[in-house]
């Protein structure tokens, strides 16, 4: 059976680029899952707050 290889893209687009540009996409892109994942969080606290307000009425 053949085995084929495939590339790992990552790899591909790090050697393309120099050390301080791959740091700058790795720190962005860490900012961005951190505000994501902080404004499911904070949605998720107002629907809680939402829903206990709405029980009461």
């Amino acid at each position: 059976m053949a085995k084929f290889e495939i590339p790992n893209l990552r790899a591909l687009f790090a050697a393309s680029r120099t050390e301080e540009e791959e740091r700058t996409y790795s720190r962005t892109a860490f900012y961005n899952l951190l505000l994501f994942i902080t404004s499911i969080a904070g949605f998720s606290f107002i629907a809680q707050h939402v829903g206990r307000t709405n029980k009461l009425r």
